[in-house]
């Protein structure tokens, strides 16, 4: 009888799921104050974030908090936004529909999103190459990508199919989430 021959295997990709993830945070694998984002079971080290994008991000904050404040809308800074079970990053700003114990009881998936925003810097291309397809695939129904360098926003709108059927790029003017009219911003005030 002859010798089984093994052929060798290519290498694949172990993918995370959002358990262990967690599991290596607890055991201090992921440690503060290393800020990380599980994206399609790939663990990114982000970035420290610089003055403008911080306040930019509190700018959104400042044009959406009436809507909280009259209960339209909780908003979400820098936390997670559970997406499925490989997808759990953290957005810079995320509107997400109300809810009695302020998402208590587990973090908020892609249909409580109204809206994701990602202020982007030196992560552009990975906002809109990695990010951006992980929030599609999973039906966020709207993101901006707001360019600091070039003072633009990018909005998508539409998941179909894993992409956005709807793009624009915005420099100057109103802009409304289509799920939140009762907010307008003057593109001109975000980078005021």
């Amino acid at each position: 009888m002859g010798a089984v021959v093994e052929r060798p295997q290519a290498p694949s990709r172990h993918r995370l799921d959002v358990g262990a993830y967690y599991r290596m945070a607890e055991v201090g694998i992921l440690s503060q104050p290393q800020r990380v984002e599980l994206i399609d079971g790939d663990i990114f080290d982000m970035n420290p974030i610089g003055s403008p994008h911080a306040a930019l991000t509190r700018r959104l904050e400042q044009r959406f908090a009436r809507a909280v404040a009259d209960g339209i809308v909780l908003v979400s800074v820098q936390n997670p936004l559970r997406l499925d079970s490989h997808n759990e990053p953290q957005p810079d700003f995320v509107v997400l529909a109300p809810r009695p114990d302020a998402y208590a009881a587990s973090h908020p998936g892609a249909r409580d999103a109204l809206l994701v925003v990602e202020v982007s810097d030196s992560s552009l291309e990975h906002d809109r190459k990695t990010k951006l397809p992980a929030y599609a695939r999973c039906g966020v129904p709207e993101v901006w990508i707001v360019d600091l360098s070039a003072r633009a926003v990018e909005v998508y709108r539409d998941p179909i199919e894993g992409r956005y059927a709807s793009s624009s790029r915005i420099t100057r003017g109103a802009l409304t989430a289509g799920r939140v009219p009762a907010v307008t911003i003057e593109v001109s005030t975000l980078f005021a």
